[in-house]
C-alpha cells in the first residue's frame, strides 16, 4: 500500500480531534481527553511543520508527528479508528518509519507508549523498536505508565 504524507491542515486536525473516537481502553488516545495535547493539535502555530497527514489515495487515514533533536527523532501517530486492529498497522508504521529516516536522517526514533496499550507495543516491536525506560506520566487527568521505546536507524551523521 503506499501512502502520501502532506503537512497536516486545519480541517484535518479538526477532523481527528473532533470525530475519530476509539472504543474500549482505546477512548484514552481520543484527542478530547486531554485539553493540553487538543490544543497544540489544533493550534497551526504550535502544530509546526513536523504534523503530518496520511494519505491512502483521496482518504485521510491518520497522522505523524515527528519532533528532531540531536541525531534523534521523537515519533507520535494515530491511525483512522476504523482501520485499527485489522492487521494495517505494519504497513503504516513502516511507511511512516521510511519517511522519516529519508526527511530527516535520524541516528534513532524514539516513542512513548501507554503500557496498556498491548496490541502497539507488540507492533513497534515487531518494526525494530525496544524498550528503554518506564515512567509515569499525567495525561487525561490521571498518572499513566509508559514505556519508552528506541529503534536505531543506523543512519551515521
Amino acid at each position: 500500500m503506499s501512502y502520501t504524507y502532506l503537512p497536516l491542515t486545519q480541517s484535518q486536525a479538526e477532523e481527528i480531534a473532533y470525530e475519530w473516537t476509539y472504543e474500549g481502553d482505546f477512548a484514552f488516545y481520543d484527542m478530547p481527553n486531554d485539553q493540553d495535547d487538543l490544543a497544540e493539535f489544533l493550534d497551526p502555530d504550535q502544530r509546526t511543520e513536523h504534523y503530518y497527514a496520511v494519505m491512502d489515495e483521496t482518504q485521510l487515514i491518520g497522522f505523524f508527528v515527528f519532533e528532531p533533536g540531536q541525531n534523534s527523532l521523537e515519533l507520535a501517530l494515530g491511525m483512522r479508528p476504523d482501520l485499527t486492529g485489522q492487521g494495517n498497522g505494519v504497513a503504516f508504521l513502516e511507511s511512516g518509519l521510511a519517511f522519516a529516516i529519508e526527511k530527516y536522517q535520524p541516528h534513532h526514533i524514539e516513542l512513548a507508549v501507554a503500557t496498556f496499550n498491548e496490541r502497539a507495543i507488540r507492533l513497534y516491536t515487531k518494526s525494530g523498536f525496544e524498550p528503554v525506560e518506564r515512567f509515569q506520566q499525567e495525561t487525561n487527568g490521571e498518572s499513566y505508565e509508559f514505556v519508552k521505546m528506541r529503534l536505531h536507524t543506523g543512519v551515521v551523521k
